[in-house]
């Protein structure tokens, strides 16, 4: 008789042995597929991958819809994957935990956040824990120490007008969870919590732009989409507001937020605040990571000049056929905090893959977000829809430079990704919309430097690594 663990070796195996074949329609340069995994055809939003004693496992969150769970024969709402990438050339996948209910941004359980209880203060040791939204309603914590058999936790909050991508400092346990409190004008604001002890949530406060609190009268700001933060050490928590449309990034002293006073009001949610840079209105500040004390060269033998620190912001592209200002990434230098002045941009040159006429989104979505030193002040990797990932030399972020992109090949998985709803158009689309395309959605790496993408059209993920001239740039552990 067949146990379930053998069944799911089985099922693993085959799978990775038919998503390893050679990548035909693959575009590459400086980059080389390691490993392939189709995710069940779930559309993919976020991948977060954390090492579990001498496991690798990558967390997968999802864009809501309904597929089929070959593990247990079930139809299962999109959730969670869990996957086994140890040995990234046959991945195995371990569970799936559903989530909410719809479609899209409507449903699912798109973030992932992973702590191991050897770093938060008050986890049990040798366990590890999985901070998920639960579609728009709610934020869960699960025990994932054996990642093929997931345990819920708690639920640290529910009863929310929307959640997105939160941040979770391991070795403190706080959380800024991106949701929308009803009391509050945005759907998608800042709760804070001490998550130091995964099973007993505190709350500490509530945190959001001026005009997005109670009570305020006005237009209403953008809404949040993630914060980033350096800790207590760093001392900041970076926010960017927006996806593409009125962004705006702000610096907030992380210890005023914490300890000062939480009362929703004008003056208290200014007094963290360090600076404001409000982009144009047509760009957003989907991702906001700090690239911090970087050494510049040029300026070695300047009185002033380095090191340097910086804020990498990526846009997120919406529309079809290159119907918006083309969404891209825009280098701010911080060194004078309270003054932060844009030096740079980076984007993909369209004709190099006649982008606009492709199909689905062009331009980009979203960078890393992990700080290995194999990549940080390095390369950074920017997921951009219908061009793959890119790969760019930033170790001088005045001028960054591609060095590396990977397009995967569609599958018979892959679908015509619809535009949200609700978008707004200035021209009416083309048959090009209905041309099926990759989105790559995510990407994140890992401490061995494999690089990780998914795909929003159902296309699966894809573990990469770098070759040639862009290899020799990271910061690869000495042997």
């Amino acid at each position: 008789m067949l146990t379930v663990s053998v069944i799911r070796a089985v099922v693993g195996g085959l799978a990775a042995a038919l998503m390893t074949s050679p990548a035909w329609g693959a575009e590459s340069s400086n980059m080389k597929l390691a490993g392939y995994h189709d995710l069940q055809a779930r559309t993919a939003y976020q991948p977060v991958v954390q090492r579990q004693g001498d496991r690798w496992i990558a967390y997968v969150g999802h864009h809501g819809d309904n597929k089929l769970n070959p593990l247990n024969g079930k139809m299962e709402d999109n959730g969670t994957s869990i996957i086994d990438v140890t040995d990234v050339k046959r991945p195995q996948y371990l569970a799936h935990i559903p989530g909410e209910v719809g479609k899209a941004e409507q449903g699912g359980a798109q973030m992932v956040r992973v702590c191991s209880g050897d770093e938060l203060p008050k986890g049990v040791k040798g366990k590890f824990y999985l901070l998920r939204p639960y579609g728009n309603q709610a934020h869960e914590i699960w025990d994932t120490t054996d990642p093929a058999q997931p345990q819920l936790v708690t639920t640290v909050v529910r009863g929310l007008r929307g959640t997105h991508k939160s941040w979770w400092e391991c070795d403190t346990g706080i959380a800024y969870l991106v949701g929308g409190d009803p009391q509050w004008r945005s759907n998608r604001m800042t709760q804070i919590y001490d998550l130091s002890d995964p099973a007993k949530p505190v709350f500490i406060r509530s945190f959001g732009l001026v005009g997005q609190e109670p009570g305020a009268t006005g237009p209403t700001p953008i809404t949040l989409h993630g914060p980033i933060s350096t800790g207590p050490k760093g001392n900041r928590v970076y926010f960017g507001y927006g996806t593409n449309l009125d962004g705006v990034m702000q610096i907030v002293d992380r210890d005023k937020l914490l300890n000062g006073p939480k009362e929703a009001t004008r003056e208290n949610l200014l007094y963290p605040q360090i600076a404001r840079l409000d982009l144009m209105p047509y760009n957003g500040a989907h991702t906001v990571f700090p690239l911090l004390g970087v050494d510049m060269p040029e300026f070695a033998k300047a009185k002033y000049g380095s090191p340097r620190d910086f804020i990498v912001i990526t846009d997120e592209s919406i529309q079809k056929e290159c119907l918006e200002f083309r969404q891209m990434v825009w280098i701010v230098d911080i060194t004078h905090e309270t003054k932060p002045m844009g030096v740079a941009t980076y984007t993909i040159p369209e004709a190099s893959g006649n982008f606009c006429t492709r199909g689905g989104r062009m331009g980009t979505h979203s960078s890393n977000e992990s700080f290995t030193p194999i990549y940080y002040k390095r390369i950074m990797f920017f997921a951009a829809f219908n061009a793959g990932v890119r790969a760019v030399d930033v170790r001088d972020p005045y001028h960054p430079r591609e060095i590396g992109y990977y397009v995967p090949p569609m599958t018979k998985e892959t679908i015509v990704l619809e535009a949200p709803p609700g978008a707004k158009r200035n021209f009416p689309p083309t048959e090009v919309s209905n041309k099926r395309a990759i989105q790559t959605n995510n990407v994140d790496v890992d401490d061995r430097g494999y690089i990780y993408i998914v795909d929003r059209a159902n296309t699966g993920m894809h573990i990469l690594e770098l070759t040639g001239p862009a290899r020799g740039i990271a910061n690869w552990p000495k042997k």
